[in-house]
């Protein structure tokens, strides 16, 4: 056990003195096979209520959403009602010939489709503004992905494509005869044991007090609520919401056989697409790579599997990283979006569980 992820410890420390310079505002757990090595909690969860975040706030994951998607995804595929390989005109309708007949399942996981990020589509501001239910948020965003162009021939390079996890939200709708929320809440979230774990609606997260909003730092150094900045509801992209404590769940479910059986499960999370560069912050990562939903590393010789989320002008940062050989699983959740203070915080955590001081 190292002592310096353990309370009072350099990590600990580390995660204070962020939060005393305001950069850190979030939930953290570190957790050792099923027993809790740290937890903390830092900042306001809703600043114009004065709520401060607890350890079992709940957070809006952004990206690390995606790995519901993908075990979803390979839960069907270990069922045989899903090929990895066959065209996703197969299983959706609605695209035209040059995506339908050429774009496979397994593009879609592995960020290889030539999709992009409907997000970035020029109709997406004044659309996505106005839907106000589910049905409008998922009819509207797979219609503005199914008139948006390739990117360039699938198969052929890695670009990162949220409009490709929706896409793979659709066809586990189709395949299963119910709606991705449905099955992901039943198939995953359930069976993990993650009951504080949902795709909220907008509603709910400006009302709901275990909640934290995001906070975006504007240049005048005050940081402003961003919840009326997002959609109405989360989707297979991204913006489920959870705890740490239901993360470290999945987590230990994941690898514990409770959502995969063993050789699946070995097939989602094992690298199929290298990700270059390496970062250069960090020269103890020997290789990344991407699984299905997931990042697979190789760090100090040894595996990391796991997710980030947020981006600029989001509120939002966090990150997942299991340690399938060591039993480790470390969960930061923040409701501010400070890449930078994340990947800090990330490469500490992991330095010291990796070598073990």
């Amino acid at each position: 056990m190292p002592r310096d992820l353990r309370p009072g410890g350099a990590f600990d420390r580390q995660v204070a003195r962020l939060a005393a310079q305001d950069k850190f505002s979030g939930s953290l757990l570190v957790a050792h096979r099923d027993d809790v090595v740290l937890a903390r909690a830092y900042g306001k969860a809703n600043e114009r209520l004065s709520i401060p975040n607890r350890p079992d706030t709940t957070f809006v994951l952004a990206s690390v959403s995606k790995m519901f998607t993908a075990v979803a995804l390979v839960q069907l595929a270990e069922q045989r009602k899903v090929d990895f390989y066959k065209p996703i005109g197969t299983y959706v309708k609605g695209f035209p010939a040059d995506i339908a007949d050429k774009v496979t399942v397994h593009h879609l996981l592995t960020h290889t489709s030539g999709m992009g990020d409907h997000m970035r589509h020029p109709d997406w501001p004044k659309e996505s503004a106005k839907w106000t239910s589910t049905a409008e948020v998922w009819n509207g965003t797979l219609a503005i992905i199914r008139r948006s162009p390739l990117l360039f021939t699938p198969g052929t390079r890695f670009e990162y494509s949220n409009a490709g996890y929706c896409v793979l939200g659709e066809i586990i709708a189709q395949v299963s005869g119910r709606s991705y929320y449905d099955y992901v809440r039943d198939h995953v979230f359930a069976r993990a044991g993650m009951a504080r774990t949902a795709f909220y609606t907008k509603p709910q997260w400006r009302t709901d007090k275990r909640i934290a909003h995001p906070y975006v730092l504007q240049p005048s150094g005050q940081r402003v609520d961003a919840v009326e900045e997002h959609v109405f509801i989360g989707s297979p992209a991204g913006n489920a919401f959870s705890t740490c404590a239901d993360m470290v769940r999945f987590g230990r479910a994941l690898h514990g056989g409770k959502l995969l059986g063993h050789a699946y499960r070995e097939l989602a999370v094992s690298g199929k697409t290298a990700l270059s560069p390496k970062p250069a912050n960090d020269p103890a990562v020997q290789d990344t790579h991407w699984a299905y939903g997931s990042i697979a590393t190789i760090y100090n010789d040894q595996r990391i599997v796991g997710h980030t989320g947020g981006g600029p002008m989001s509120g939002i940062s966090t990150m997942i990283d299991t340690f399938p050989d060591l039993d480790w699983t470390v969960v930061v959740l923040m409701n501010y979006d400070d890449i930078d203070v994340l990947n800090s915080v990330t490469s500490h955590a992991r330095r010291l569980i990796t070598r073990g001081s």
